[in-house]
């Protein structure tokens, strides 16, 4: 993997090994662009890329183990993966939300495929989340200024958010993450924040101090972590108080992910690759 294993950087109190690039390929293989990645409950990361073929499934030492998704992603942007290993593709350039198995079988889908929709949903969407009782979120941020909510079994059941910079208003809502504290954050990458809502959409706050942030990501102890383009990486406290900073990758990290033990996962997009950050004892 030619890792520099002599880069170290500080988040908070936490030293991180920077491993980068990480994941080994098959020889005949070379990645494409790198848009988002997710872990499952077995720890294998997930490498959503826009390429064939879209998915791209590493074993938790980095070795390679599947592919799947040909013929089903046009333009690979968000992915989350839920408690119960179900694996949500974001289609942005479809309009749709794709639901696989982790084998990449096709069990469901919300949005209509090539349809968008003005300020109703898919309008170029960008990511998705799941909460504890299976409801999903979509930011739908490209050509919408909105966030939808869904059933567990895909049914509509509301929309908030339009053009805009002040509460509840959106430009480009990039990201977006259920935490621990069943609260609703999205990035709004143009307005430089990190907006926090109720399960209903009620606004509750809004962090600030990100360039065009990116994407959000917790881990189990309720950290919250912002990638941006600086481009940097903020550690955050579940009130959203700046705890550290760092710079481990070259370019605008575009999705971030971590694993049980810890370790954070980058998707770089210049050059295209995965950094790991390998949490030092």
């Amino acid at each position: 993997m030619n890792n520099d294993d002599s880069l170290v950087v500080l988040l908070g109190d936490r030293h991180y090994q920077v491993k980068r690039p990480w994941g080994d390929l098959p020889a005949d293989q070379a990645f494409g662009f790198i848009s988002q990645l997710a872990l499952d409950s077995a720890g294998r990361v997930y490498v959503f890329q826009r390429g064939q073929p879209p998915v791209l499934v590493f074993e938790p030492t980095g070795s390679f183990r599947s592919a799947w998704g040909h013929d089903y992603i046009v333009d690979a942007h968000g992915i989350f993966i839920s408690s119960s290993d179900q694996v949500f593709l974001v289609d942005r350039d479809s309009h749709q939300i794709l639901i696989f198995t982790i084998d990449g079988n096709l069990v469901g889908s919300l949005g209509e495929r090539n349809v968008p929709h003005f300020q109703a949903p898919f309008n170029h969407p960008t990511n998705v989340a799941v909460a504890r009782d299976g409801d999903i979120y979509v930011s739908d941020g490209y050509g919408n200024s909105t966030v939808h909510r869904f059933s567990s079994t895909g049914e509509y059941k509301q929309t908030w958010g339009r053009p805009g910079v002040g509460p509840g208003e959106f430009s480009t809502p990039h990201a977006i993450c259920v935490d621990q504290h069943e609260r609703i954050l999205v990035v709004d990458r143009e307005n430089n924040r990190v907006q926090v809502f109720d399960r209903e959409g009620k606004y509750l706050d809004e962090w600030g101090d990100f360039y065009h942030p990116m994407d959000i990501y917790e881990d189990n102890s309720g950290m919250i972590y912002v990638t941006d383009q600086i481009p940097r990486l903020s550690m955050m406290s579940p009130e959203g108080e700046l705890l550290g900073r760092c710079r481990p990758v070259l370019n605008m990290p575009h999705g971030i992910s971590g694993n049980d033990q810890g370790d954070l996962f980058l998707a770089e997009m210049n050059p295209t690759r995965v950094t790991k950050l390998a949490l030092l004892a």
